[in-house]
């Protein structure tokens, strides 16, 4: 006797959204990237397609950080001293896209040339983040968008304290925007509700929930990105936008990623360790809804992409 699996059917669809532009739309991408366009939970394929792949982004900085664990430095070497070297290494490990860190040592001049770097060392898509202080991130994400008018960047950290200069500068110079809240429905969509009155369209808005690494608040995380989810295929409009993670930034500070030494002989190999901590809190999250996922080894990369592969092909 043949059993019926059972089918949810929702009214609410997430809203594509699309970066990067080529040369037919003016820009010097290689390609454009689309994602969003769900129509039900994440890779229940039974019920609708998952229209599109999720996208796997590398964080590169424009200056060597000086914090990241000793693991990352001898994977990227010495393209670490430069944004262009370190873009192509990056392209060339697999990556979808770039998210380009700007540092509070940079000045908008730096910024400026750090971004054209990249641009011109690499053709995928970018997405250029400030360091995380408002008055910072407004100076200098006002002169990197101004300097790459018509590439369809992704400009951030754009958030409560400083959302209008960063969406009035894209929206002056055909950039999207991702919209960072820390972990909680409400302050999404109050987010995306300040950001469209604006007059930004919805379909150049990516949000950016934030979340913790495994072991780090990933559950709550988690389950906020899951709500999103399911307010925007019941129809919410406010909620109806492409969800990206910083991945890397979250578990590559987690005590069991970034330190070999001082810890209990049962944590097993610490390089296997730090890996999976990665690669273990990209699956939770793209598994959340998550369509682009921002990571920093290119081992975690090669993971998260056969995971791709097989939740795609499910």
């Amino acid at each position: 006797m043949p059993v019926e699996i059972p089918k949810d059917k929702w009214t609410g669809k997430v809203r594509e959204v699309s970066f990067g532009a080529t040369a037919a739309d003016g820009g010097t991408r290689s390609k454009s990237i689309v994602v969003g366009g769900d129509t039900t939970l994440p890779y229940m394929q039974f019920e609708a397609p998952t229209p599109h792949t999720p996208v796997i982004a590398v964080e590169i900085k424009s200056r060597r950080p000086e914090d990241w664990s000793t693991l990352l430095e001898e994977t990227w070497g010495d393209a670490m001293n430069d944004p262009a070297s370190w873009a192509k290494a990056a392209e060339a490990a697999g990556a979808d896209a770039l998210v380009l860190w700007l540092t509070l040592a940079d000045t908008p001049e730096d910024a400026v040339k750090a971004t054209k770097a990249v641009l011109a060392a690499s053709a995928l898509p970018l997405m250029v983040f400030g360091p995380g202080q408002v008055e910072k991130d407004n100076e200098l994400l006002v002169a990197v968008s101004e300097a790459a008018k018509g590439e369809k960047l992704v400009l951030g950290i754009c958030e409560d304290k400083n959302y209008r200069t960063i969406v009035a500068t894209a929206m002056a110079n055909g950039h999207l925007v991702s919209a960072r809240t820390p972990m909680d429905v409400n302050l999404a969509k109050q987010l995306n509700i300040l950001i469209t009155d604006m007059g930004l369209p919805a379909n150049r808005i990516i949000m950016d929930p934030t979340t913790g690494a495994l072991g780090y608040g990933i559950e709550y995380g988690y389950s906020v990105m899951e709500r999103l989810r399911l307010a925007s295929l019941q129809g919410d409009g406010m909620t109806q936008f492409p969800m990206m993670v910083t991945v890397g930034f979250e578990a590559w500070k987690a005590k069991e990623s970034k330190v070999g030494t001082g810890v209990p002989e049962a944590w097993g190999d610490w390089k296997a360790r730090a890996i999976h901590w990665e690669t273990l809190t990209t699956t939770a999250l793209l598994e959340s809804g998550a369509s682009i996922v921002v990571l920093r080894h290119p081992e975690s990369m090669k993971r998260i992409r056969a995971a791709i592969n097989e939740l795609m092909a499910a």
